[in-house]
C-alpha cells in the first residue's frame, strides 16, 4: 500500500499557533513513540480509554454501528499532533481514511515508518493547522487530542480545527482543566514524583477549564455537544471515563454547523 509523507512549504509566513519550544521539547524524544514504556508511557496507558470515547462518538453521530469490525470506513480523519501514530493506527484499522498532521517533523518519519512496518494505508503530512487550512481538504472528523495545552495561540488553533472540519462533521477535543487538583496530580505527580512524563512536558497556566474551551468554540462555526472527563484509579491502575469529574482531564465534542449561507442553499 502507498504510505504518503509531505513537508508542507512555509512560503515566509508566519505559523500562529506552533510553539518551537514545545516542538524542541518533544523531538528530543520523538524517536520513542512506540516505547510503551518510555516518555510516552501514559499516552499509551490511556490510549485504549479515548479510543473507546472517540468510536462511541463518531458512531452515535454519524450513526453507523459500533459492533462492526471498521465502522469508519468512508470517513475522512484528521489527528492534528499525531505524534508517531499511536491513534492514527488504530484508528485506520477501523476503517477511515487517516491523515496524521505534526509540526514535529522526527515524529511523523517514525509515524510513517512505523505505518510501513505494519502495512497500514496513512498519510501524514509534517505541517500544522496554520498550513492545513490554506488547502481546500476537509474532514468528517478532526481530533485535537492533548494538544490544546502545548500550542500559541489557542483561540487560532481551535478556529483552525473548525475551519478543517466538514460542515456537520465532529471535532474532537482532549485536554487538562486548570484547577489546584490538575496540578498537583498533573505537574507535580506526573512530572516530579512519578517521572511518567520528562519535567517540562505541561505549563499549568495553559491548561483550559471546560467553559473557557466551550466559549472558544462557540465564537467558531461549531457548537460543544458533549463532555466526559478522563480519570485515573490508582488502585486499578487504570484510567477511565468519568460523567462527573472534569478536574484533571476531559474529552469535548463539538459539532460543525452549517452557515446562514448554506442553510438557505437548502
Amino acid at each position: 500500500m502507498q504510505r504518503k509523507i509531505y513537508k508542507m512549504p512555509v512560503n515566509g509566513t508566519v505559523n500562529n499557533t506552533v510553539n518551537k519550544e514545545e516542538i524542541h521539547h518533544f523531538a528530543k524524544d520523538s524517536a520513542h513513540w512506540w516505547d510503551e514504556h518510555g516518555p510516552f508511557k501514559p499516552l499509551h496507558r490511556l490510549n485504549p480509554v479515548r479510543l473507546s470515547y472517540i468510536r462511541a462518538e463518531i458512531c452515535a453521530h454519524f450513526g453507523l454501528d459500533d459492533e462492526d469490525m471498521k465502522p469508519f470506513a468512508g470517513l475522512d480523519i484528521l489527528d492534528v499532533g499525531c505524534g508517531g501514530g499511536i491513534v492514527c493506527e488504530p484508528m485506520a484499522r477501523m476503517g477511515g481514511n487517516i491523515t496524521g498532521i505534526d509540526a514535529d517533523d522526527a515524529a511523523i518519519k517514525v509515524a510513517v515508518e512505523h505505518a510501513a512496518q505494519t502495512g497500514l494505508d496513512i498519510t501524514y503530512n509534517a505541517s500544522s493547522t496554520d498550513e492545513q487550512t490554506k488547502l481546500i481538504k476537509q474532514y468528517d472528523v478532526v481530533l485535537a487530542l492533548e494538544i490544546l495545552e502545548h500550542v500559541d495561540n489557542v483561540t487560532a488553533f481551535i478556529s483552525q480545527c473548525v475551519d478543517l472540519c466538514k460542515t456537520g462533521g465532529i471535532i474532537i477535543f482532549s485536554t487538562l482543566n486548570r484547577t489546584t487538583k490538575s496540578y498537583a496530580l498533573g505537574i507535580v505527580a506526573a512530572e516530579h514524583i512519578l517521572h511518567w512524563v520528562p519535567k517540562g512536558t505541561h505549563q499549568w497556566e495553559k491548561f483550559l477549564r471546560p467553559y473557557e474551551l466551550a466559549t472558544h468554540i462557540q465564537n467558531t462555526k461549531a457548537r460543544p455537544q458533549h463532555m466526559k472527563g478522563l480519570i485515573f484509579n490508582p488502585l486499578k491502575n487504570e484510567f477511565a471515563l468519568s460523567d462527573k469529574d472534569f478536574d484533571v482531564n476531559y474529552f469535548m465534542t463539538a459539532t460543525k454547523m452549517a452557515s446562514k449561507t448554506e442553510k438557505a442553499q437548502k
